[in-house]
């Protein structure tokens, strides 16, 4: 990513970095899928593959609690990706290594959130 004298406190997050390169990942293998697809599963996967990153990005800047609830959104957004990932596999716009690739990803930036979640908490208590 490139570095603007612009800095934001959330592009320091490792899982910030994670989520927009998978958010990438996602947006060119939606180029492979049919034209059909455009406004369907295509437009689906890459809304929520980007999600992840705008929720970690938005919930930064409020209280513990507020970004606590928006690292909840992320962890939907990465699991709603997981079915995104499987219809594309099953409907042959993928491999199944491209579907394990992003299976790997995903859990990677599961785990990420989950710990930052349980950080989190720790302080709001």
């Amino acid at each position: 990513m490139r570095k603007s004298k612009y800095h934001f406190k959330f592009e320091d997050l490792g899982i910030y970095a994670k989520a927009m390169e998978f958010g990438e990942v996602v947006n060119r293998l939606g180029k492979k899928f049919p034209k059909e697809e455009r406004f369907e599963l295509t437009s689906q996967f890459k809304r929520a593959a980007d999600s992840i990153a705008l929720n970690i990005a938005e919930g930064s800047s409020g209280t513990d609690k507020q970004f606590h609830n928006y690292l909840g959104n992320a962890w939907h957004s990465a699991h709603e990706c997981i079915s995104c990932s499987s219809k594309a596999q099953m409907r042959n716009y993928i491999t199944a290594e491209e579907d394990e690739e992003n299976r790997k990803l995903i859990t990677e930036l599961s785990k990420m959130i989950t710990s930052l979640r349980s950080a989190i908490l720790k302080r709001i208590k």
